[in-house]
C-alpha cells in the first residue's frame, strides 16, 4: 500500500479541563459543593474566602473591590427580571443578571492581606468556646442499644456462665429490640463444653426481658406487647382484654377482623375501640429509641419567595461563601519571572480564576433553571400539589438553550424552599396523563387527589382502587386500576383492608 498525506477539515468537541471542572460542580449538591470548596481553599493559597461585610465604599456595595475590579460573589442579589412578555404582571422571578459578562482580570490589585481575613478573630457565626460548651458531649460517641444493655447486665448479680448466656443473647438483639435469631439457635452457638440446657437459656432470658425499655428482647412481636401490658398496673382499663387479644388474636387483629374480635371477646365495637387505642399506645419496636440518631437536614439551595404578588428566586448565600483572589500573593507575580515559585504562583493564579468561572457559571445555570421550573410550576405554588402541571426535562431545556443532561446534573441533589417547604427540584417533573377531553393531568397531581381521598374517606369503609379510580374519572382523569395501586404503594398508603378502623 503507499504511503500518502492528507488534509482534511473536521469537528470535535474536546473536554478541556475547564469544561470537565464546570460540569463536576454542576451536579453537585449544596454539601459536596461546600466541601469542594473547602479542599480549593487548602490547596490554592491564592484563593481565599472573604467573610468581611462590605464596608462603607461605594465600590465595595457593588460587589467590587477598591479599584472597581469584579470580586466574585455566590450570593446573588437577586435582581427581578421578567420572564417573558405574555405573563401577567404579577409574575416576577429574582435571578442574576444576564448581563454579567464581566471576566476576572489577568492582574488583581492588592485589596487586603491573608491576615485580614484570617487572624485571630474566630470563625464565622461563632462567639469563641463558651464556658458552659460540653466538649464531652459533642465529641462521645452515641450510647447504642447494646451498650444499654450491657451496663445494665454489669448491675445484675450473675455467675459467669449466666453472663455469658446474657451477652450471647444481648449479641442476637436486633436495632428494633427483639430478639434475630431463636432461643435453640443462640444454644447452638454456644459452646458445647460449657454444657448449657435450653432451660437456662429460657431463664436468663426472662431476666433480660426485664431491663429497660419494656419489650426489650423479645422473641416476637406478641411477646413483645405482652411484656409492656404485663408491667402496667392491674387497675388499668381494658388492660385484661388487651393481654387476651394479643395473646390469642393477634393475627385478627393484623387483618383488621373486627367483627371476629367482637364475637370471640364478647365486646362491642366501642368497647373494643377501647382496647385498640390501648394497644396502639404500645411499642412494637422498643429498641429503636436507643439507636443512634444521625440526624440529616436538608439544605435548600434556592429561595422562592412571594413579595408584592410575584415570585422571587434567590440563591442561598448561606450554602456558598464568598471567595475571592488573595491579592498579596498575586501582587507578588512577575510577568517577566521564569521561577520556580513564580510559575507556582502564575498557575495556582490561572487555577483560582478557573474555580471562580466555573461557581459563577454553576449559579447562573441553577437559577435559570430554577427561574423556568417556578414559572411553569406556578399554579402548585399558589394552589398546591394537585395543581402540579406535566414537565419534563427537554421542557426545561428548550426554554433556557441548553442540553437536557445538563438539565438532569442541574437538578439531581439539589433543592428549593418554598412556602410549601422543601422539595428537591426532580419533585417538580412529572410525566403527565390524558383525560377524557384531550388535556394533561401531572402525574405528581394524581398522587395529591389520591392522598387527598385516602386522607377524608370514611374509615370504616375505606376506598378500594376501583372505587378511586371511579371517582378520578368522573373528573375526566382516566387512570387505570393498576396505576391508582402503583401510586397508592410509591406514597406508602396501605390497601383498603389494612386502612379500615373503628371511629
Amino acid at each position: 500500500m503507499k504511503q500518502s498525506l492528507q488534509l482534511k477539515v473536521g469537528q470535535s468537541l474536546t473536554m478541556t479541563p475547564q469544561l470537565q471542572q464546570a460540569i463536576r460542580l454542576l451536579q453537585l449538591s449544596a454539601l459536596e459543593m461546600q466541601q469542594e470548596i473547602q479542599q480549593v481553599i487548602e490547596s490554592n493559597p491564592l484563593l481565599e474566602m472573604a467573610e468581611d461585610e462590605f464596608g462603607d465604599d461605594p465600590a465595595d456595595a457593588n460587589g467590587l473591590d477598591a479599584d472597581g475590579e469584579v470580586e466574585y460573589a455566590a450570593k446573588s442579589e437577586a435582581t427581578a427580571a421578567d420572564t417573558s412578555a405574555e405573563q401577567d404582571s404579577d409574575w416576577e422571578t429574582a435571578a442574576s443578571s444576564d448581563e454579567w459578562q464581566e471576566t476576572i482580570p489577568e492582574d488583581l490589585p492588592v485589596d487586603s492581606s491573608w491576615d485580614d481575613v484570617y487572624g485571630n478573630a474566630p470563625p464565622s457565626g461563632s462567639s469563641g468556646p463558651s464556658e458552659d460548651f460540653d466538649f464531652d458531649a459533642r465529641n462521645s460517641a452515641e450510647e447504642t442499644l447494646k451498650d444499654h444493655l450491657l451496663w445494665q447486665l454489669n448491675l445484675c448479680h450473675m455467675s459467669d456462665l449466666d453472663r455469658l448466656i446474657a451477652e450471647s443473647l444481648i449479641d442476637a438483639v436486633n436495632p428494633d429490640g427483639l430478639l434475630a435469631q431463636t432461643v435453640e439457635e443462640i444454644l447452638e452457638s454456644l459452646d458445647p463444653e460449657l454444657e448449657v440446657e435450653l432451660d437456662e437459656v429460657v431463664a436468663v432470658l426472662h431476666r433480660l426481658q426485664s431491663f429497660d425499655p419494656t419489650g426489650i428482647c423479645a422473641r416476637d412481636l406478641r411477646e413483645c406487647l405482652l411484656l409492656q401490658l404485663k408491667e402496667l398496673p392491674e387497675d388499668v382499663p381494658w388492660r385484661n382484654e388487651a393481654l387476651t387479644i394479643v395473646d390469642e388474636h393477634l393475627d385478627l387483629l393484623g387483618g383488621r377482623d373486627f367483627s371476629g374480635l367482637c364475637r370471640r371477646n364478647k365486646l362491642d365495637e366501642e368497647q373494643l375501640s377501647a382496647v385498640i387505642r390501648l394497644i396502639q399506645t404500645l411499642n412494637p419496636r422498643p429498641g429503636a429509641d436507643l439507636g443512634p440518631s444521625n440526624t440529616e437536614y436538608v439544605v435548600p439551595d434556592v429561595f422562592v419567595r412571594k413579595l408584592r404578588n410575584r415570585w422571587t428566586v434567590e440563591l442561598n448565600g448561606e450554602t456558598m461563601p464568598r471567595l475571592r483572589i488573595n491579592g498579596t500573593y498575586a501582587g507578588m507575580i512577575r510577568r517577566a519571572d521564569s521561577s520556580a515559585d513564580n510559575q507556582f504562583l502564575k498557575d495556582n493564579l490561572q487555577e483560582a480564576r478557573w474555580f471562580l468561572k466555573s461557581l459563577q457559571s454553576r449559579n447562573e445555570t441553577l437559577l435559570k433553571v430554577v427561574t423556568k421550573i417556578v414559572e411553569h410550576q406556578r399554579a402548585f405554588l399558589e394552589y398546591g400539589p394537585e395543581a402540579m402541571k406535566p414537565l419534563v426535562l427537554h421542557d426545561i431545556a428548550d426554554a433556557i438553550g441548553m442540553h437536557e443532561s445538563t438539565i438532569s446534573r442541574v437538578t439531581t441533589r439539589k433543592y428549593m424552599h418554598t412556602p410549601r417547604g422543601v422539595f428537591e427540584l426532580k419533585y417538580f417533573f412529572s410525566s403527565h396523563v390524558g383525560t377524557a377531553t384531550g388535556g394533561e393531568v401531572s402525574s405528581t397531581a394524581i398522587r395529591a387527589l389520591i392522598r387527598k381521598l385516602t386522607d377524608e374517606e370514611d374509615p370504616r369503609k375505606p376506598l378500594s382502587d376501583s372505587r378511586i379510580a371511579q371517582i378520578l374519572g368522573k373528573q375526566d382523569i382516566q387512570v387505570a386500576r393498576r396505576t391508582i395501586a402503583k401510586y397508592r404503594e410509591s406514597m406508602s398508603i396501605p390497601p383498603s383492608n389494612e386502612r379500615k378502623r373503628l371511629v
